[in-house]
């Protein structure tokens, strides 16, 4: 399942599962991530700080005073997968947007060549995969966008993105929780609040695994539901 086990400085293994990202291969992330999470809730892996999921790789960090990379590595090539039967509680979400709040829709629609509504289409008719939350708390990378709206990043990043911002760069689609700043192409915003910082419990709306399909409002409507919240 792995490609390549390596450390990175002296207290980090990258457990690498290749240069693709597909849902296949997220799932052996994730199934890897639960593992190692239940051995050490068991205490069966001492000394593990943190292990952080992304597309295609799990990131361990662990303490040199506890344990050493070669125990961690030992314990990784030890792994049968075929026997990792992990079932995550999936869950699919409706997620409004504002199409109204758009940035980039006029670049995208004379560089793609496609229509401002048949690009709203597209991005409507989507169901995205959550392969990763990252990067700032609660903010959720998605894929898998319809090629015909694959673009790179800006060639210039913003400084200040605004909140609930829903953007896309080649395969993926994401949404920034907070202000911040970014290069992808801005199509809308959100209301939906990603992270709670009052539930301790689970501050994160979405989760890894999850999937995700966004329905049009309008502006009254947003303003509205952001009132609300």
């Amino acid at each position: 399942m792995f490609k390549k086990l390596r450390n990175i400085g002296d207290c980090g293994i990258v457990c690498d599962f290749g240069d693709e990202v597909n849902q296949k291969i997220n799932a052996g992330v994730i199934k890897l991530f639960h593992h190692v999470k239940q051995q050490v809730s068991k205490g069966n892996l001492k000394g593990i700080l943190n292990y952080t999921p992304s597309y295609n790789k799990l990131i361990i960090n662990f303490d040199l005073e506890k344990i050493n990379s070669s125990k961690i590595i030992d314990f990784l090539k030890s792994v049968d997968f075929s026997q990792l039967n992990f079932s995550q509680n999936k869950k699919e979400w409706t997620i409004p947007i504002c199409y109204d709040f758009e940035m980039d829709l006029e670049n995208m629609s004379k560089t793609l060549k496609i229509d401002r509504e048949e690009i709203k289409n597209i991005h409507l008719n989507t169901t995205f995969f959550i392969y990763m939350v990252g990067f700032i708390p609660g903010h959720p990378f998605m894929g898998d966008l319809d090629s015909k709206l694959f673009l790179n990043r800006l060639k210039t990043p913003r400084v200040k993105i605004p909140p609930g911002s829903v953007g896309i760069v080649e395969k993926f689609c994401n949404i920034y929780p907070y202000e911040s700043p970014g290069g992808w192409h801005i199509i809308g915003r959100t209301p939906t609040k990603l992270f709670n910082t009052k539930d301790n419990s689970k501050p994160c709306l979405l989760s890894p695994g999850d999937s995700v399909k966004f329905k049009p409002i309008s502006k009254r409507e947003f303003e509205n539901l952001n009132n609300e919240r």
